[in-house]
């Protein structure tokens, strides 16, 4: 398995600014993506934000297992001073309640004279921009299919006693794991330019032929999921005409089957669980 490693500039940047942040904040909104809460919680965050109460959202609740994230739901608000909230970031009527649980979570403030200051904060790509753009009710914060593309700070005045401050997406270093760098680059968070796109096409068809496999079989018409990944990307890509005379063109299939499960074509699906590791048969061979 190949090791995924990134850190623009101004990740490095961004982290510094956010250890000055935090001081001056009540409430800490932390964006993660629901069909990987835990590789997508930067750790970073966890140790600047003190004892900060934090709203952790799981962003794209809509592409992510439900019963799954329900596990996740309680896994995480265990802790004091933490409250959890599946969100999809289009839903007006879910954006509209993300005040209310700030002002919950800080009752020493609130009104005109000592207004809940929050700031959002999350990794590359789980929503923020569409967050901080729906809260506003204008276009604020520029919004993209690829991660980082919020580079400056800006405060928005979101109600009299609510102002909410943004941050540019913060990446760490390198993932607490392997397995949770693919899973990182599997949802999108990193840019492909950064990874080798075949690995992790390879990984997800490996963890979706384990947890998954009746997705895989509906989705490409198979009649059973090979025991291997590459036997079963092999079959994909003929299924979708993604051979070159004799070939198999593994760019090509690669980008139908991460576009497929990026876009929730493949249905919902998790790509983590906080009490089952997967074992990638495949991928972590020597």
């Amino acid at each position: 398995m190949a090791k995924i490693n990134w850190f623009p500039g101004h990740m490095a940047k961004a982290r510094r600014q956010i250890s000055e942040i935090i001081p001056k904040i009540d409430v800490v909104i932390e964006v993660l993506d629901a069909r990987i809460p835990h590789s997508s919680m930067n750790p970073i965050l966890t140790k600047v934000r003190r004892d900060k109460p934090v709203l952790r959202l799981l962003s794209k609740a809509d592409l992510a297992d439900p019963e799954i994230t329900q596990k996740w739901v309680e896994f995480l608000s265990h802790e004091k001073g933490i409250k959890v909230v599946p969100i999809v970031m289009s839903d007006r009527k879910q954006l509209a309640k993300i005040p209310d649980y700030c002002r919950n979570l800080a009752p020493h403030r609130g009104g005109l004279a000592k207004p809940v200051r929050s700031v959002v904060v999350g990794i590359p790509n789980v929503g923020k921009s569409t967050l901080i753009n729906g809260l506003a009710g204008r276009k604020i914060a520029r919004v993209g299919d690829e991660p980082a593309v919020t580079r400056n700070q800006q405060r928005i005045q979101i109600a009299n006693d609510f102002t909410l401050m943004d941050t540019p997406g913060i990446m760490w270093p390198s993932p607490e794991s392997e397995l949770g760098g693919y899973r990182l680059a599997a949802s999108g968070a990193i840019r492909d330019t950064a990874v080798e796109y075949e690995d992790i096409a390879l990984f997800a068809v490996d963890y979706l032929a384990q947890r998954y496999p009746e997705a895989l079989m509906a989705r490409y018409k198979l009649d059973s999921v090979p025991n291997t990944s590459m036997e079963c990307m092999e079959l994909i890509a003929r299924k979708r005409a993604c051979i070159r005379g004799r070939e198999v063109d593994w760019h090509k299939v690669s980008e139908i089957v991460l576009k497929d499960l990026r876009s929730g074509a493949l249905g919902r699906i998790s790509l983590e669980e906080h009490d089952h590791e997967v074992q990638y048969r495949d991928l972590l061979e020597p």
